[in-house]
């Protein structure tokens, strides 16, 4: 007996009708309409690269920059023109002078006067400051680099040996500033070099301080943890994740203490430890100008005020700096 008769047989006993079979057809894909195109295909945006953004952020941080900021910078950068083309300024020798026309007051011809030999004052602030201003370079380099390196040390190796550098700086961070620096000077000499190198070894301990403390917590960091546990050599790993993630706040405090070494290599000038005359440094600017105050003010105030004012740029810059606004 078949399925059919089975089936069949069984609406005959229970006596209802069963419904015919349904069949089934595949229906018919109708292909979807392809619209071409007929004007010119606009070509696909560039992609946005590293160096595009790059400059995007730059730009949007310079139109974003106060004014303050802006004049900080145009300060620092009259004064490094001074520094490199002095030539271009003035068209006076900065350490000869002219007979007859001693201690004269600000005019057309000498904007800032005259001093007591008949040397131009304005050319003897612009011939000065190429040796303020390397004098402050030498004196962050060297505290930069030496301070840098003892802060690596301390930080990344720990132990034994960051408790000898730590509580050597502690001691150096004891003595003032100032003093350590003639303390130097008096072993090394006399001259602005040398007042450099003094002023740069007084500020090794605040730079070592500050980049231990930042190698410490980046040295901690989950991402400096990782590559050490997929095998990365300690001098690779420091290289690469633990210096450039730490030199942040290193880099904002080298731009504050540029201000500071030109204060403390004018004030090493003005005391008679810097550069010997008639070299036009800022300090024995001032120093030199000090005995004709009420006669010829402009000796001692003009000079005063383009230190103060170069120093209060790079401590605004030092400023942006830390806040990420450069």
């Amino acid at each position: 007996m078949t399925t059919t008769s089975s089936i069949a047989d069984l609406g005959a006993f229970t006596g209802a009708a069963q419904p015919a079979p349904q069949r089934y057809e595949r229906a018919a894909v109708v292909p979807a309409a392809v619209v071409v195109p007929t004007g010119p295909i606009p070509a696909a945006p560039p992609p946005r690269t590293r160096r595009g953004t790059w400059a995007h952020r730059a730009i949007q941080h310079v139109r974003s920059a106060p004014l303050s900021l802006w004049l900080a910078w145009g300060v620092i950068a009259l004064v490094a023109l001074w520094a490199m083309v002095p030539g271009l300024f003035t068209g006076y020798s900065a350490t000869v002078g002219v007979a007859g026309q001693q201690l004269q007051a600000p005019s057309a011809a000498h904007w800032l006067g005259t001093d007591a030999l008949g040397r131009d004052g304005y050319a003897r602030l612009v011939f000065g400051a190429v040796h303020s201003l390397s004098g402050a370079f030498l004196a962050v380099a060297v505290g930069l680099v030496l301070g840098t390196l003892l802060g690596v040390l301390a930080g990344s190796i720990g132990g034994w040996v960051e408790d000898v550098i730590m509580r050597t700086v502690d001691v150096l961070l004891s003595v003032p500033s100032l003093l350590l620096s003639l303390s130097i000077i008096i072993i090394l000499g006399f001259g602005t070099l040398n007042a450099a190198v003094a002023v740069g070894v007084a500020s090794v301990a605040s730079f070592a301080r500050l980049m231990r403390s930042e190698v410490v917590r980046v040295r901690r960091s989950e991402y400096v943890e990782a590559a050490f546990g997929s095998g990365g050599r300690f001098g690779v790993v420091l290289w690469r994740h633990v210096l450039p993630n730490s030199l942040t706040s290193v880099i904002a405090m080298a731009a504050l203490q540029f201000g500071s070494a030109i204060l403390s290599i004018s004030t090493l000038g003005f005391l008679g430890y810097g550069a010997p005359p008639p070299t036009p440094e800022w300090g024995l600017l001032i120093a030199e100008g000090r005995n004709y105050i009420a006669t010829a003010w402009w000796l001692t105030t003009v000079p005063g005020l383009v230190v103060v004012a170069v120093v209060l740029s790079a401590n605004r810059i030092s400023a942006a700096l830390t806040q990420g606004r450069t």
